[in-house]
């Protein structure tokens, strides 16, 4: 298994890189300070997902900045991608690993207390636990968990944590401080006039809520 900085974490989506392109769009957040980006997009083919996940893979494994695939395990594997995304419904982590062997990177969904006992530390990377905070971007996220129910339920993941859900520069600064070893943006920076810009600010806040606070564990 390998490890991966969930320091900011680009989720892309479809419609909000669409002006600009996604490639174009995900190079800018990179110049910014994103550390790991998943390729995500439930409506595409998978013919048109490989293409997409090649497309990045060609920008992103020259800067050493992991491409995770949301869900879909042939992609991930076809690409020759660094890992890939499941949620509690998708297919079992275990699977994964055993599909892409042990150096790709496997990540989690989390979305509440009684979910933990399914982050098996032999097969699963990191999590991705939320949503922290209220979202629009994906309908079916459930209801915020807040800063306090988070903390409780981190404290017990043994793996490192990226916090999902409502994530933006308003409050970056209190996921890490609720014991997020990063953070997760979709529309902080995919929807953004300015991505580089974008990323450069949430990479800041992250960097100055380390410093000033550990955040429990």
């Amino acid at each position: 298994m390998r490890p991966i900085d969930l320091s900011l974490y680009l989720v892309t989506d479809p419609a909000m890189t669409a002006r600009r392109g996604l490639a174009e769009t995900v190079r800018a957040a990179v110049a910014g300070g994103v550390t790991a980006v998943q390729l995500r997009d439930k409506e595409a083919c998978p013919t048109d997902l490989l293409e997409a996940a090649r497309a990045l893979l060609a920008l992103l494994r020259p800067l050493r900045i992991p491409l995770i695939v949301n869900d879909d395990l042939d992609v991930a594997a076809a690409a020759g991608a660094d890992g890939v995304h499941v949620g509690q419904s998708d297919i079992p982590p275990a699977a994964a690993r055993a599909r892409l062997g042990h150096a790709a990177v496997v990540g989690l969904s989390v979305t509440r207390a009684a979910e933990v006992a399914s982050v098996d530390p032999a097969v699963v990377d990191y999590v991705g636990l939320g949503p922290i905070f209220p979202t629009a971007t994906k309908v079916c996220a459930g209801a915020a968990l807040g800063e306090e129910e988070f903390s409780a339920i981190r404290r017990r993941i043994v793996v490192p944590v990226v916090a999902i859900g409502g994530v933006g520069l308003e409050n970056a600064a209190l996921a890490i401080r609720a014991g997020a070893d990063g953070i997760s943006v979709v529309s902080a920076i995919c929807a953004a006039e300015d991505p580089e810009g974008a990323a450069r600010a949430l990479a800041r806040a992250v960097a100055r809520a380390r410093s000033s606070s550990e955040g429990p564990r």
